[in-house]
């Protein structure tokens, strides 16, 4: 597991041999938002061995709009159970924000869903947490038309 004593944060690394796509990410600027201190450095570590550039850590939906603004990322990867705004709402701020942005939703509590809440939101995908290390993100992420 990776981040040895930080909790189930349902994230474990796979050896390098097996990693997917873990070039397809270089030059994709990510920004994370989650709540958990610990997942956020966990998800930058495994974006980061995937080749993303994670531009920054937001910890509630002010701080990512905030970034967002500033740095109009590629991708985001954001949970849904955040403190105040949460991660619906945060997604249809986020894109209104950065447009060409792609959003995916993640959490550890939710299993699934549904494409119409998806495009209700602007969110491009979901993902649940557990998943996350065996996910091709590069796919996810990549701009659209590339």
């Amino acid at each position: 597991m990776l981040g040895h004593g930080s909790g189930n944060l349902g994230l474990t690394l796979l050896p390098a041999a097996s990693r997917l796509g873990s070039i397809a990410g270089v030059g994709i600027r990510i920004l994370i938002v989650d709540d958990d201190a610990s997942f956020l450095g966990l998800a930058a570590e495994l974006l980061e061995a995937r080749g993303f550039d994670v531009l920054g850590r937001a910890m509630d939906a002010e701080q990512a709009l905030a970034a967002t603004i500033r740095e109009c990322p590629e991708g985001i990867l954001l949970d849904i159970n955040l403190p105040g705004r949460d991660g619906f709402a945060a997604a249809a701020a986020l894109s209104q924000a950065c447009p060409s942005a792609r959003i995916v939703l993640t959490s550890a509590d939710v299993r699934h869903v549904s494409p119409e809440i998806l495009r209700g939101c602007s969110a491009d995908a979901f993902v649940p947490k557990e998943e996350l290390a065996t996910t091709d993100l590069g796919d996810l992420f990549r701009p659209a038309g590339t």
